[in-house]
């Protein structure tokens, strides 16, 4: 009988991946970086293992949004102080903390464990074209 091979934490090879995300749907690029950073795109993903790869999203400000969302679309957070509801815009949230935006997305299709949270801190957001880690990405990894 044939198993599956389950991998173990320190076998694990990570990749740098580049997602540019300049005219592109959110949502779409939001789904791309949840399956690199889980691992699902790997023939020996285990569920239990953080197998994912680090993943680079480089012009976040330029992604598109379908219908109205930009006027439209509001991302609550609460003070916890009585009546601390604050509230943000997606445009206002788009042009001043994109990084923030991504991962509030990303984290939404991640487990909602500690292992999530672990995969979380391998996503580097970048608004514009430049990021600092070129030395530890592959030029045949890239993402056009």
């Amino acid at each position: 009988m044939k198993f599956t091979k389950m991998i173990k934490p320190n076998e694990v090879q990570r990749d740098w991946i580049v997602i540019d995300a300049a005219g592109k749907k959110f949502g779409r690029v939001i789904t791309e970086v949840a399956t690199y950073l889980r691992g699902k795109h790997k023939p020996y993903f285990t569920p239990h293992v953080d197998c994912g790869d680090y993943v680079v999203v480089i012009n976040a400000s330029k992604v598109d949004f379908s219908g109205n969302k930009l006027n439209d679309k509001l991302y609550h957070r609460h003070t916890g102080y009585f009546g601390g509801v604050k509230s943000d815009k997606l445009s206002k949230l788009l042009e001043n903390n994109p990084t923030k935006l991504y991962k509030l997305a990303t984290r939404g299709m991640l487990p909602k464990t500690n292992l999530g949270k672990e995969m979380l801190k391998k996503l580097k957001v970048y608004a514009g074209s430049e990021h600092p880690h070129s030395a530890q990405v592959n030029t045949k990894k890239e993402d056009k």
